[in-house]
């Protein structure tokens, strides 16, 4: 599989679909990966039917990429820079970017710091957590970092633990990454973003917060309401790729 360096950490990708399609990013949620967030829920296949020049990555620290330890390389800026260096590697000078969860949070941050190169954004799994923050994450810190899954008591620390074990993630680096890359940005930046957005979060998802108090906020986006999936499950409905592929191609 390809890869390139982003600031000396081997960045994990893949390129599917015609290239004279219009480029979509695919940036994915903590804990999980290309194949996880966008390989087995369709992803990938529903895009490159499409049309579309289909490109994900793994974020650092996860699947197949380098996984630093040090806390101060996961920053939403740093990510966001590892996704701008991906486009340069593959000669694209913009891109839609299309976030899961902390990729979501990842691809405003992108938004705000290059909108030149952003021509288009999905926000899944991420609502007006953007901005007020989706909760305490130490417990999860602390679950990942547990001996066993036995010993989590945190509700939410086991659900993501669990999914850490079963994807058999490096946790130590997850640990890591959980300290910075949950960093909020501002109703004003919010505003500040023009760029077309479509958020989409799950009707039963109790971490992302209101997409339409998000939506009321930034000046091009809408709402959509995944009904009956929670935030693990939102990410393959088939409600949310019709509504996706019916937002990339308006």
């Amino acid at each position: 599989m390809p890869s390139f360096k982003s600031d000396d950490v081997a960045i994990h990708f893949v390129d599917e679909g015609p290239r004279d399609g219009e480029p979509v990013l695919l940036v994915h949620g903590f804990a999980s990966s290309i194949r996880f967030n966008w390989t087995d829920p369709g992803w990938i296949e529903t895009l490159t039917e499409a049309g579309y020049r289909t490109i994900a990555f793994d974020h650092r620290g996860h699947g197949s990429s380098d996984k630093p330890k040090d806390e101060a390389a996961y920053t939403p800026h740093k990510m966001a820079a590892d996704a701008f260096r991906l486009l340069d590697h593959l000669d694209i000078p913009a891109a839609s970017f299309f976030g899961y969860s902390m990729g979501a949070r990842v691809s405003a941050f992108a938004a705000l710091d290059r909108p030149d190169r952003v021509t288009r954004l999905v926000l899944g799994g991420l609502g007006y957590g953007l901005i007020e923050g989706v909760g305490d994450w130490d417990p999860i810190a602390r679950a990942l970092r547990a001996p066993s899954l036995d010993e989590v008591s945190d509700p939410r620390g086991q659900m993501f633990r669990a999914f850490a074990d079963r994807t058999k993630s490096d946790r130590e680096a997850l640990a890591a990454c959980i300290a910075h890359s949950r960093d909020e940005i501002t109703e004003a930046e919010a505003r500040s973003i023009l760029t077309p957005t479509l958020i989409g979060v799950g009707s039963r998802d109790d971490i992302a917060g209101s997409p339409d108090r998000l939506a009321e906020i930034m000046p091009n986006a809408r709402a959509l309401t995944i009904a009956n999936r929670d935030h693990m499950l939102a990410v393959g409905d088939k409600t949310f790729k019709t509504a996706v592929l019916g937002f990339l191609a308006s």
